[in-house]
Formats: C-alpha cells, structure tokens, sequence
C-alpha cells in the first residue's frame, strides 16, 4: 500500500493559497484540489491543528485554515480519529509530516531487534501491556486457541475486513458478511479475493497455532494463504523476497538481501517466542514484521494477522484493529520505519486492542454456561465430525470409535449428530475442515448425518 503524505499535501494547498493572496481555504477546496474525501481531509485538518501547524478561521461551515497556531498546550491532543497524543507522539507526527525533501533518508537498522532482550527490553511501557494483559486474558486454564474458536465467526469477519480495509478494500462490511456466508464471489476481483484470502489465514492460524505454537513456517503460511493469487510471481507467496521494494510516501529503505531477510525473521519469532506477556509479543511482532519487510508484498497484513499469535496461544481477546483509521495506521507504521519510534504505534495499539477486548468480552458472555460435555469431549467431537465428513463414516459408528467412557456415550452421539446437522462452510473451520471439503458433502446430501443413517 503506498502511503500518501496527506497532511503535508494540505499543508501546501493552504500554503499556496496563502501565497496567491486567495484568502484561507476551507476544506472542501482542499479536498477538491487533493482529490481526497472530505472525510479524509477533515481528518487531515484536526491532526494540523491540533500539531498546531494550522488554524481555524471562522465556525461551522464558514470555517477556513490558515498556518500557524499555537502549539498544543495540554500534555495530549486528539487526531481526527480521536486516538489521543502524548507530547512524544506530537513530535513525532510533525516530523513525518514534513516533506519528503525534509526528512533524512534511513535504512533498516538490525539493533531495533538485536538489541532487544525479552522480558527485559518492553516496546510497549510495561504497565500498560501488564494492564492489557490483564483485561484481556480469559479466566481459567483452557487450551491454546480457546477464546478464538469461541469467537471465531465473529473474529473472520472483524478481522478480515478491517485489515482489507486497511489495504484499500472497497467491500462493504454487510457484503463481507455475505461473501463468508455464501462461501463464493467474484475471484477475478483482487477485493473479494483479498477478504476470501484474510478468511482462509484466519482459519489457519486458529487451527494451527495450538499445535504448532509460533513458529517461523506459520507466519511465512500465513504470508502464502494471504496472497494467494494476488502476486505476480505465485512463487513469492509465503517466500522471502528477493526483489528491493520501496515504500512509496517514506525515505525508508528496507533491507534487499534475502539471506539477511531470513536471518532477521528467523531472529524475530526467536525473540517473540521468549516474551512472556502475550500483549507485548503481540506488539513487538506487529511492528517488527512490517519494519524488516520480509516479503514481496502483503507485510502489514501478515504483520497484523502474527500479532494475534501471542493471543492464540495465552487464551487472549484477539486483536482485530477495530475502527483504525488508513492514516492513523500510516503514521504509526512510518514513525517505525522512518524513527524507529514507537510513539504513535503504542497508542494506536493500545486503542484498538482496547476495543476488541469490550467487543470479544461481550461475545463470549452471549455464549452463556459451557457445556462440560462438550468441554470434555471438544478434540474427540472434532475426530468423530472429520470421520463422518472425510471417512465417510456414519455418525454412529464415527462416536462408537472415538471410544468415550460409556456414560456418555448416547450424549456424545447425540451432540455429534447436532454438529452435523448444522455444519456449514461459514462454520467448519473449528473442527478443522476445509471449507471445499465441507461443501462438496453438503452437496452430496450430507452423507453419514442422521438423516442419511
């Protein structure tokens, strides 16, 4: 995704108004001449002048913008999305807000990962990912993965779409919905596949991540289900790039050689591994996957999907970047790339995992009291449900041979008769099928399901 300097284009739409002696201009002549929407510039607007780089001139709909202003003088301020801003952070906005020709050009600097020690080095101020922590974590012990096959619908969906969105992703939420529910859509449209693709990694992740733990081969997965068919090299998905790439909008240069590519990935989910706060792992792979730039393309959306890793595997509210704006994430991820500053990511961060948090908080209270029997008895549900659908058993004889204590064996046969009989593609990844597998057997008139015994 290239980035737009946005506010240093208004910026120079007011500076020359200002020169032709035209008077201020207010913001739909701004979003007229940058051919922005009016949203997106009001959006602009507000980060300016609250950075104190440009004033309000007039109210309501007569208000214009001039330079200048006084400097914010509170110890925050409020972006246009309304994520507020330490003193720290307003120093870093204003400085990648200056013009290309005014920032230093920079490289990709090793040390920001090997001068990192887990659990003595924090990205995130401790007491916050402490704070995180604790408000996103599920009570009890529970197996890996837990909370987000509990959520799961609902987390393809918020995941998916949001980072899309992130990417420029022109699909509605409602037909996003639709898409999943259906399972089909357009793949000749890079939008539909791109959500399709998000679906597909998020599936994956849940599925893979309990077992397999974090590990260099799911997060380069995670690239390859990503960008499937959307590369022009399908080689490249899921491969460390040996192309040089460029970040349009920044003076970031990445690293181009692929033997240090590798080493430095390698080296980051080492170190992430060893963080024992889930939300500080998260963090640090977030904004460490997207800083190295390790793939061809696709690296802040893979950087999103790794960041929920952690979460997978401590039983975590999962991290759906909820109601990010595209320029408030730009930022965030150029004040890395340009300052190795985390300044404005830890805000955004903070921000949106708070929102996932109440959204995912809510979600599993809908589901109530657990099932004991199904708690008990989840990973043999599993095996008895893949018997029927790819063995081609009867769901009889698929419970018979799982072999639970026969006290429960009429309620596990019933409880996988009722799975069967509810089974979709919108739901079939929490037992580890595939979604073409599944709807070949629905298909088929659901073979081995009690209606067919």
């Amino acid at each position: 995704m290239a980035y737009r300097n946005l506010s240093a284009e208004i910026l120079q739409v007011v500076r020359q108004a200002e020169a032709e002696l035209s008077g201020p201009p207010h913001a739909g002549v701004i979003a007229h001449q940058l051919k922005a929407s009016r949203r997106t510039v009001n959006r602009g607007l507000a980060q300016l002048v609250a950075a104190g780089q440009l004033a309000r001139v007039g109210a309501a709909r007569a208000t214009r913008y001039r330079l200048g202003g006084a400097a914010p003088s509170t110890s925050t301020a409020e972006s246009g999305s309304g994520v507020p801003h330490n003193l720290e952070a307003h120093a870093l906005l204003l400085q990648l807000s200056k013009p290309l020709g005014a920032r230093t050009p920079v490289s990709y600097e090793r040390g920001f990962v090997e001068d990192y020690v887990p659990n003595d080095s924090s990205l995130l101020p401790p007491a916050l990912a402490a704070a995180l922590n604790a408000a996103g974590r599920a009570q009890g012990q529970q197996p890996a993965g837990t909370v987000a096959r509990k959520v799961l619908e609902q987390l393809l969906i918020d995941l998916s779409w949001h980072s899309s969105r992130l990417e420029g992703n022109r699909i509605s939420l409602p037909d996003t919905k639709a898409l999943f529910e259906h399972g089909r859509g357009d793949l000749s449209d890079p939008d539909v596949t791109m959500l399709l693709n998000h679906k597909q990694a998020i599936e994956f992740m849940v599925d893979a991540v309990p077992e397999q733990g974090l590990t260099v081969p799911v997060v380069r997965n995670l690239h390859g289900l990503l960008m499937q068919g959307l590369l022009c090299d399908p080689l490249a998905a899921g491969s460390i790039r040996r192309r040089i790439v460029t970040i349009a909008g920044s003076v970031y240069h990445p690293l181009h050689a692929p033997s240090l590519l590798e080493q430095m990935l390698n080296e980051i989910v080492a170190r992430a591994r060893l963080i024992r706060n889930p939300v500080e792992g998260a963090f640090f792979l977030w904004v460490n996957l997207a800083y190295l730039q390790p793939f061809e393309d696709g690296n802040k959306r893979t950087s999103r999907l790794a960041a929920n890793l952690p979460f997978l595997l401590h039983n975590c509210a999962p991290l759906s970047f909820l109601e990010v704006e595209q320029s408030d994430y730009a930022y965030a991820i150029l004040g890395v790339y340009e300052q190795r500053s985390v300044a404005l990511a830890v805000e955004l961060f903070e921000a949106t995992y708070r929102r996932s948090i109440e959204k995912y908080r809510a979600a599993l209270s809908s589901f109530g009291t657990p099932d004991p029997l199904r708690a008990r008895y989840r990973e043999a549900l599993g095996d008895a449900i893949r018997r029927v659908v790819i063995g081609g058993e009867s769901s009889r004889a698929a419970s018979d041979s799982i072999g639970v204590e026969p006290v429960d064996a009429d309620a596990f046969t019933r409880l996988v008769e009722a799975e069967l009989a509810n089974l979709a593609i919108y739901n079939c990844a929490r037992y580890r099928l595939a979604i073409q597998v599944v709807d070949r057997w629905v298909a088929a008139g659901r073979p081995g399901s009690p209606s067919i015994d």
